[in-house]
């Protein structure tokens, strides 16, 4: 990546140069000292945009989906971005969306990128939150953010997102009880996809019935929503009540907390990786491939060198 200071790449960021958005996300994804002095720089263009997960189980639609949210989010006047955590996102040439020519013509000016998940168990990227600050600095206001395909602990879109929409599809009754302790609980709106297959109706009886038994907070009855991505039906529906939990987090303040929870969460990612990486270069020094050779082959014990330093850290 040529080099740019980081003061010209934002003025080009904030100027809406989509090469200068591509190359301020690919810093940030990255682990160059840089990245935090584009985000100082980012900072005070940032905080304004809402955000709108999209996660489910993979094939139940998420994609198509969130292609069909595009114009109805864009009639209303939003400047819409997508951010795909995916390594294979149809966002840069999966079936769905394959065809970026016509894609183009269709939604002009929506910003799509795909991140890496690069190993993350939550559904998502670490680098998401600093993604989501060049984007609002480039003056979106309205980010889709699609997970990759979650599963009971993925729910980590929860710390990134205003409005979490679950995708479902009927044949997924069978394991709403084992995912209550999970990612169906972080959800605020519930969408059964698919809904021309038989069970479609039944799948919305039960889940409504698991959130009863859950015991899902008070204040947000979260809907249940039928849908059928590729023909459209059902999206502007959706459409309709994304905005109503918009309205309803500012009317009784959950907007707030949860911009509290996220940038907590952020900052947590952004010292995580530090701390990561700071982990495997000491892991290299303490134990060099030689003591390795010697650990595998019994006669070196790791654990008296570990608590030796530790101890040295003031940790023992």
């Amino acid at each position: 990546m040529a080099t740019l200071p980081t003061d010209a790449l934002v003025a080009s960021v904030r100027a809406g140069q989509v090469r200068a958005i591509a190359r301020a996300i690919t810093l940030v994804e990255s682990s160059l000292p840089e990245r935090l002095r584009l985000l100082e720089q980012a900072f005070p263009h940032t905080g304004h945009a809402f955000k709108v997960g999209i996660t489910g189980a993979p094939g139940a639609g998420k994609s198509t989906l969130t292609y069909q949210l595009l114009p109805h989010l864009i009639a209303l006047g939003y400047r819409v971005a997508v951010l795909a955590v995916d390594p294979t996102s149809p966002f840069s040439g999966g079936a769905i969306l394959g065809d970026r020519i016509r894609f183009d013509e269709a939604l002009q000016g929506v910003y799509i990128r795909s991140l890496a998940s690069r190993g993350s168990v939550g559904g998502l990227s670490r680098a998401v939150p600093s993604a989501i600050r060049v984007l609002e600095s480039a003056g979106f206001n309205l980010i889709l953010i699609e997970t990759v395909g979650a599963g009971q602990l993925q729910v980590d879109v929860r710390y990134v997102a205003d409005t979490v929409v679950l995708v479902l599809v009927p044949e997924a009754g069978d394991v709403i009880q084992a995912m209550k302790a999970g990612i169906i609980e972080i959800a605020d709106l519930y969408v059964v996809n698919k809904a021309d297959r038989e069970g479609a109706k039944r799948m919305r009886l039960d889940l409504r019935n698991a959130l009863e038994l859950g015991g899902k907070p008070k204040g947000w009855n979260p809907p249940i929503l039928l849908t059928e991505a590729p023909n459209g039906k059902g999206v502007e529906e959706l459409v309709q009540h994304i905005q109503e939990h918009h309205r309803y987090q500012h009317d009784s303040g959950e907007w707030e907390l949860r911009r509290l929870q996220q940038t907590e969460w952020e900052l947590q990612s952004l010292v995580h990786d530090t701390l990561e990486r700071q982990a495997r270069d000491l892991t290299r020094t303490l134990f060099a491939p030689e003591t390795l050779q010697q650990i595998v082959q019994g006669a070196v014990n790791p654990f008296p060198l570990l608590s030796e330093w530790l101890r040295s850290q003031g940790n023992g």
